[in-house]
């Protein structure tokens, strides 16, 4: 799982996209589950036509094994790294102790040997979710420190879309082949909300982030647990229902506190939002995913400036913080 490609500069030097070469010119996700229906395919296979009009499969596959490479390394690098986060609110990171606690293990494993131990132990419900929250840490972590990670949809929300994606390997007997289909539809939720509201925090605050983050990653569950396009669309409606409002607060105008443990409860959420789509007919649902992305948007209008990663709200000027050490 560890593999991946090297990624020229020169590769991603590239001209903008001509819209008008997609077989599948999506833009609301009406449309994208019109297309799906027409088409007989998953949202995964849909994405993938779509980029073939860009770039040879070849090219598309190296991008994301790339890209999941990366996350993949800034999880095992949050799993072994101690020390306090940099910034000045003293906080320690927690991911590394964690891992070391659920496997019971003192010594650091290769990459390979980690994952391998963590797939054989004994897992039951509280230590599955213990181990997602400790992706997410570990990721989020690395953020804080300035380390590697892949925006996903941004920085501050980049733990949540790794984390599920290695639960579903690591718990949900996911194959290894799969990991490209699940970035595919992540990264397709995405964009609709990036498209018809913003994945900006400073504009739509942590619902913008985290909640974007979530669906993402739930959807991108859901298809891969077998989930039809309407319930995999239907997963990252309910993901998002459940952040709306969610202010982005940060103590200290830094990316740490409450942002790290954001990333736990969105994919966590991801995870709960992928069985309720797979539990029940979409057509049943009563609420629609544009319909919730227009809600987004609508509230990050109507919210007040100052819960919008200004720190100046919130946690932000609740927790008290020597500015000078910052």
């Amino acid at each position: 799982m560890g593999g991946g490609f090297v990624v020229t500069a020169k590769e991603y030097q590239q001209p903008a996209p001509d819209l008008s070469k997609l077989p599948y010119p999506v833009g609301t996700a009406s449309k994208l589950l019109e297309f799906c229906d027409h088409a007989q395919c998953s949202i995964s296979e849909l994405v993938m036509r779509n980029e073939l009009s860009y770039r040879s499969k070849i090219e598309v596959q190296r991008g994301l094994d790339r890209i999941w490479s990366t996350m993949l390394e800034s999880i095992y690098r949050g799993c072994h790294t101690q020390g306090e986060l940099p910034g000045g609110l003293r906080v320690r990171r927690r991911a590394a102790a964690m891992s070391r606690q659920l496997l019971n293990e003192s010594e650091n494993l290769p990459l390979e040997e980690w994952l391998e131990a963590i797939r054989r132990q004994p897992c039951p419900m509280q230590n599955v979710l213990n181990w997602v929250s400790c992706f997410a840490l570990a990721v989020n972590e690395e953020n804080a420190s300035l380390g590697r990670i892949v925006t996903a949809p941004t920085n501050g929300a980049a733990g949540v879309v790794p984390a599920v994606l290695l639960y579903y390997l690591l718990f949900c007997e996911g194959k290894c082949e799969e990991i490209s289909d699940f970035l595919l539809t992540a990264s397709e939720i995405g964009s609709l909300f990036k498209r018809q509201a913003t994945i900006s925090a400073a504009q739509g605050e942590c619902q913008a982030e985290i909640g974007i983050s979530s669906a993402m990653a739930a959807a991108a569950l859901a298809e891969r647990l077998g989930g039809s396009a309407a319930q995999t669309i239907e997963a990252a409606e309910i993901a998002m229902e459940h952040h709306l409002g969610l202010t982005c607060d940060p103590v200290g105008g830094l990316i740490q506190i409450p942002c790290i443990e954001r990333n736990c409860m969105g994919a966590v959420k991801a995870i709960t939002a992928a069985g309720l789509a797979l539990s029940r007919d979409p057509a049943e649902a009563r609420v629609s995913l544009d319909e919730v992305i227009k809600t987004m948007w609508s509230t990050t209008q109507d919210m007040n400036a100052k819960y919008k990663e200004t720190a100046e709200g919130g946690l932000a000027i609740n927790i008290p913080v020597n500015l000078s050490e910052c």
